[in-house]
């Protein structure tokens, strides 16, 4: 999908943030959560429905006001409702500190000084909202800018979430998202709302209530009326300013930075392999998954599943490493039959001799394998199934963590150790676990390591068999071979690099080939600048200024 919108956005803050007048009170508050819900109605209305939670500082004025910041001046006042912790305000007259907004009389109601306060506003209809996309002539472009807060008055960081509710009708392969503001996600959580309409979630924990940020999605224009969509600027008070000399300037300034903001973006959606119609959401949690489907869910790095899937096959007694480096993997007869298609498809890439022909396989299993996920998951919630996944890392590490005899770790350690893969922080908790002490080698390492323990039988995949004491005061039999732990942790631990560099080569480029067939880019646009805003239609001048445009300005002082 195409996102876009961040460096205009970033120019007009810069720019344009401009504080309100200093207040007679002392204001001084945190805004610690901020919800935006924007409906983008069918009749091609936006409706806002904004909820702040504020913390009062102690000593400070008692919070009696707050000013909200609107699109443009075409909303319907009439439309506009509000509470404070659920309690109707009904003093809102238009804002003396922003432009186009509100100010909410708390009264009564007012947040006293380090105490805690909710305040809710919705603003049922804003007119003049959505503009042609610059990109694709049949869509149309609809961008938000959150309201926001003097700097004076507001400070700490902001739990922040801001959803796009797309019109009725629109399907989730149909919209594209802009690119998010620094800090947010650059891919939103895609899911279905209530009413069955199409939404994009961004969220950021650690945002801020006194900088602008920009938000938007571009659809078809079907969905909406003819009417409803703008041929030009909606004006604005700064439209007035003369950007002729001022805005080449500026662009002119940012014009590296912005290039490389592009570039890094889209790399960023080259690591994206999955299809954007596997985020909608369904009910429930899909089970039953293995570890390496799951990696697929979670859009794992493509060398580190590739091998997990080497270290399956080979616990699985179907393969193993003939040649660490470079790595050469061999089949083992017979195979076992409890193999999963892409186990098969691994192993069958390896025949291919060749480096370019064996990474194309490669390829090939990996985006069948994202596909068969992609079929697994259809009416099930990725968050829910990611987060159940999540909770059976954590156990397989505390098992881990939990054995109190070196024998006892690494057996642990053997059982999940496809699930710990999954931990980002797989890599330090692994040599950490293993820093000091022996470990066990399980009986299927020599299979991975040909240098441990002498000679094998190949046409068995098992290891000649080695002696070693028993464990000391246990009155057990022989044990297993050891390793020094650190020796172990890094053979382990240095296997998704060894893939990387003598199978895959370049890891960017190799999933770029799968990426280009499960989760295409969008087609470009006939003017070519791939580098563009794309369906804003913005310039490098105001973003309030520019088509597709709605924005919240200045959110005052208080």
């Amino acid at each position: 999908m195409k996102r876009r919108l961040l460096r205009l956005a970033l120019v007009f803050f810069i720019i344009f943030a401009i504080p309100a007048g200093v207040l007679a009170q002392n204001y001084s508050f945190k805004l610690d959560k901020e919800t935006d819900n924007l409906y983008w109605n069918k009749d091609g209305t936006l409706s806002i429905d904004y909820v702040f939670t504020f913390t009062n500082d102690s000593g400070a004025s008692p919070l009696d006001f707050v000013d909200v910041g609107l699109p443009n001046n075409n909303y319907d006042r009439n439309s506009i409702t509000a509470d404070v912790n659920g309690q109707k305000i009904t003093d809102i007259t238009e804002s003396p500190y922003v432009t186009y907004g509100v100010a909410l009389g708390l009264g009564k109601n007012a947040i006293p000084p380090g105490q805690t306060g909710t305040v809710h506003i919705v603003i049922g209809t804003v007119r003049g909202v959505l503009y042609p996309d610059s990109t694709n002539k049949d869509d149309a472009s609809a961008v938000f800018s959150t309201t926001y807060f003097d700097k004076q008055f507001v400070h700490g960081s902001t739990d922040m979430t801001v959803i796009f509710h797309l019109p009725p009708g629109v399907q989730p392969d149909e919209p594209r998202w802009h690119n998010a503001p620094q800090g947010f996600p650059s891919t939103p959580d895609t899911s279905l709302d209530s009413q069955g309409n199409v939404t994009y979630a961004w969220h950021n924990p650690n945002a801020n209530g006194y900088t602008q940020y920009a938000f938007g999605a571009s659809f078809p224009m079907k969905y909406v009326p003819d009417s409803a969509i703008l041929q030009t600027p909606s004006p604005s008070w700064f439209s007035q300013i003369n950007f002729g000399v001022l805005v080449p300037l500026l662009c002119i300034g940012f014009f590296g930075f912005f290039i490389f903001l592009g570039v890094y973006s889209d790399r960023q959606r080259k690591m994206r392999y999955l299809p954007p119609k596997i985020a909608i959401e369904g009910h429930g949690i899909k089970r039953g998954l293995t570890a390496v489907e799951a990696a697929i869910l979670m859009e794992q790095p493509m060398d580190k599943l590739l091998t997990m899937i080497l270290f399956s096959v080979i616990k699985k007694g179907a393969a193993q490493v003939v040649s660490r480096d470079p790595l050469e993997v061999e089949k083992i007869s017979p195979q076992p039959e409890d193999l999963n298609p892409y186990e098969i498809d691994f192993l069958a890439s390896f025949g291919e001799k060749k480096g370019a022909p064996r990474r194309k396989a490669l390829q090939k299993t990996m985006v069948d394998l994202v596909k068969a996920v992609s079929q697994k998951m259809k009416g099930f919630s990725r968050r829910e199934t990611v987060a159940y996944y999540r909770s059976i890392i954590d156990k397989a590490w505390a098992q881990v963590e939990a054995a109190e005899t070196p024998q006892v770790k690494s057996e642990k350690f053997d059982e999940v150790m496809e699930w710990t893969m999954l931990d980002r922080n797989y890599d330090d908790r692994t040599r950490d676990i293993f820093r000091t002490g022996p470990v066990f080698v399980p009986l299927w390492w020599p299979r991975f390591d040909p240098g441990y323990g002498g000679a094998m039988s190949r046409s068995a995949g098992a290891p000649v068999s080695t002696s070693a004491p028993s464990v000391p005061g246990t009155g057990a039999g022989p044990s297993l071979p050891t390793l020094p732990g650190s020796a172990f942790a890094a053979s382990v631990v240095t296997s998704v690099q060894n893939f990387s560099s003598s199978v895959i080569g370049n890891v960017t480029d190799f999933t770029k080939g799968i990426t280009n067939v499960t989760n295409p880019p969008p087609k470009p646009s006939s003017s070519g600048k791939s580098w563009g805003s794309g369906g804003s239609g913005c310039a490098c001048a105001c973003a309030c200024a520019c088509a597709g445009c709605a924005c919240a300005c200045a959110g005052g002082g208080r």
